[in-house]
């Protein structure tokens, strides 16, 4: 398999030719279509995953059925989920999904071992996105606990706007991404469009007054 993947990462782009030469004799590229379980709760690691292309996000699901997104994995990255088991032999206890197709590339377990082991650049790659999700983590955390619903609620809207005025999304997707319930986040979305600041569609939310919505993100 060709190295070129390893330019995607710049820790790895600076390992010694030995070094790079181990990864890419391991390595396997792989294609997941959207929509793919990529792992779920209960299933061991068996691979060390660095996305080239694409998205994937992990949740977590209440008992009750309730879904939080606790990060997504992007181009250059990799998934704390699976360092975590993977470091520490155990199962998955979260799901991740391809929001996109998504280009990637597997090392086995085996030879995550003796990479870890061997290799200072590869486990500074590691252990650098390891703390970075961490810091991540706890941001969603303060959020959930510390943060006003109708704040986090236009906070989004307006990070999902992507200099639009239109946001492509569910209710059940914003709910899952705030970890709340959908019912929740539908009643405040409807007094949003009550104040005349949005305007509801199926599937989309149309920014009426975006000026009002930053304010609302900001605390105002």
């Amino acid at each position: 398999m060709s190295d070129s993947w390893i330019e995607r990462f710049p820790e790895l782009a600076a390992l010694p030719p030995q070094d790079r030469a181990f990864l890419t004799e391991r390595a396997a590229k792989v294609a997941l279509p959207a929509g793919t379980t990529v792992f779920a709760p209960g299933v061991a690691a068996e691979s060390f995953l660095l996305i080239l292309a694409g998205t994937v996000r992990v949740q977590q699901v209440s008992p009750g059925g309730r879904e939080i997104v606790l990060y997504r994995v992007t181009g250059g990255e990799t998934c704390i989920m699976t360092t975590s088991c993977l470091l520490a032999d155990e199962n998955y206890a979260a799901d991740g999904v391809t929001e996109t197709d998504v280009e990637a590339v597997a090392i086995p377990k085996a030879a995550f071992e003796d990479a870890i082991a061997q290799s200072p650049g590869f486990r500074r790659l590691v252990f650098t996105d390891y703390s970075r999700r961490i810091s991540d983590l706890m941001h969603v955390v303060e959020e959930v606990a510390f943060e006003r619903l109708d704040k986090r609620l236009a906070q989004r809207l307006l990070a999902r706007a992507d200099n639009s005025t239109v946001v492509r999304v569910t209710h059940q997707d914003l709910a899952t991404d705030l970890g709340s319930a959908r019912e929740v986040v539908g009643r405040l979305l409807k007094e949003l469009e009550r104040r005349g600041w949005v305007a509801l569609s199926r599937g989309a939310i149309e920014l009426r007054n975006p000026d009002q919505i930053k304010a609302l993100a900001e605390g105002s």
